[in-house]
């Protein structure tokens, strides 16, 4: 009679009232965290489904970020020119013992070095200088006021690159003449304080230290114009500084969140 039996077993290992107590509270135990797990777990479901944690993060590239960085130089440049008199634009030297400084000088060397090779060659190579006249004849156009119309023809009549061309062709090329309007040229477009530079250049014998003395003259007169320029800006820049800030301080502001949204829209 296996059902006796079986009736017989169970009523034999029946616990006691103390064992009874010990087994609620595990079960109460097992189910309180079986309902933390279910909460937690919906918990979860409900967050891992929400709009917020499906949204692709904002992506805002490179470009954007420099952008945003020139934004802000453009600020501090602006609020600096309009506050500070005394402010003023100078060429950067590299340290001549630096790494950086050696190179430029070795690659500059070199340059002028093949320069003089050629023009004491037989027959002379003009090729590079040619292009050194149509860089210089670039850079004085870019000193010309919108009215200086009749300068600017002469230039580009005397540096004209094709004719200098031809007449190299036929070895009819005079490049210390070409060197003498560009040296004659550049002090009627330069401020008083190269006037000094000027004469140092009309008393220089050889044409390739010439020609490297004209360009190192050229870049102080970019840096005379734009320091004018700055001069010339900075009342203007006074009256609509606060204006100026405000309007440019919003677009930093406005610029790169409206960006990365787009970028992680995409």
């Amino acid at each position: 009679m296996p059902f006796n039996g079986e009736k017989q077993c169970v009523g034999e290992d029946q616990p006691s009232d103390s064992d009874s107590s010990r087994f609620s509270e595990s079960v109460a135990s097992l189910s309180d965290c079986e309902c933390s797990r279910q909460s937690f777990t919906s918990d979860s479901s409900s967050k891992s489904s929400s709009p917020a944690s499906t949204s692709p993060p904002r992506v805002v590239t490179f470009d954007e970020v420099m952008a945003a960085t020139r934004n802000l130089s453009n600020l501090t440049l602006a609020h600096e020119i309009a506050v500070n008199e005394n402010f003023q634009l100078k060429q950067e030297a590299l340290p001549e013992n630096s790494l950086a400084g050696r190179v430029k000088h070795i690659v500059h060397q070199a340059f002028w070095d093949v320069l003089d090779s050629e023009l004491n060659a037989d027959p002379p190579e003009f090729e590079h200088a040619i292009k050194l006249f149509e860089e210089i004849r670039e850079i004085l156009l870019s000193f010309l006021t919108p009215g200086g119309n009749r300068l600017r023809n002469q230039i580009c009549e005397v540096l004209d690159t094709d004719l200098i061309r031809q007449q190299a062709e036929h070895r009819a090329v005079d490049i210390q003449g070409l060197a003498n309007y560009v040296i004659s040229t550049m002090g009627k477009l330069c401020a008083p304080v190269r006037d000094n530079d000027i004469r140092e250049l009309k008393a220089t014998g050889n044409i390739v230290e010439v020609l490297r003395q004209i360009f190192h003259v050229l870049d102080l007169m970019k840096m005379d114009m734009a320091n004018f320029t700055i001069m010339s800006l900075r009342p203007h820049l006074q009256r609509q500084l606060v204006e100026y800030e405000r309007t440019k301080f919003q677009e930093i502001l406005e610029e790169t969140p409206r960006k990365a949204e787009v970028a992680g829209a995409s």
